[in-house]
């Protein structure tokens, strides 16, 4: 299985390549934040460091990047989570190992998770980009599903609950007056989703019958 150490520092996947990506990376978060994301220029970001735009465009695809480029990553780590699961598992106990790696790889970056994320949740645009991120992490989870021999709907369907039960841990997780670990939380949101599953099971028939004699 890909382990935290693969994705974080070697090869092509590595977050931090160089110090230069690091640096650029900070001051673009810095800017964010006391400027705002759509007022602030590559230029700017760059020349906060002491370096030029040709350097900040050769670690970044454009400023947006620097908050999303490790998407593809996250979704490469849950997805090997997925497909080494045992194979006993549900497809929501397989998505569930997929999702609780990721806590390693938020605990030491927990500020600059919240920090942009408060740059997210202030720009409709970021926003946008960040729901085309979890479409494509909840694509990237049904394929691994459907590799394990899960039926296509149920694979989908299974994906979406995961990328609800992800923010809602994810939201969690980041805000300041939280104490509990990434595992924990995840756990709690799983217990949740068990009992209103299992009200959903006992309450349909009644509820499709009550529906029917209208």
């Amino acid at each position: 299985m890909m382990s935290i150490t693969d994705i974080l520092y070697n090869g092509s996947m590595s977050r931090w390549q160089s110090d230069a990506q690091q640096r650029l990376a900070q001051a673009a978060l810095t800017l964010y934040l006391e400027r705002g994301f759509e007022r602030t220029t590559v230029a700017e970001i760059a020349a906060h460091v002491g370096l030029t735009e040709r350097t900040f465009f050769r670690h970044f695809s454009d400023k947006r990047e620097v908050l999303f480029g490790s998407s593809n990553q996250l979704q490469a780590l849950v997805v090997s989570a997925i497909m080494q699961a045992h194979k006993s598992a549900t497809p929501i106990q397989a998505v569930a190992v997929g999702l609780e790696v990721l806590g390693e790889l938020f605990a030491p970056r927990l500020e600059w998770s919240r920090q942009r994320q408060a740059v997210i949740n202030q720009t409709p645009e970021l926003q946008a980009r960040e729901l085309t991120k979890f479409n494509s992490l909840a694509h990237g989870i049904a394929e691994a599903l459907q590799q394990r021999g899960i039926n296509e709907f149920t694979a989908s369907l299974s994906a979406e609950i995961g990328i609800v039960i992800f923010r809602a841990v994810f939201e969690r997780y980041i805000n300041p007056s939280n104490q509990k670990s990434w595992t924990h939380l995840l756990e709690e949101s799983l217990e949740q989703v068990k009992t209103i599953m299992a009200g959903l099971n006992n309450r349909l028939p009644d509820v499709v019958g009550a529906k029917r004699r209208r």
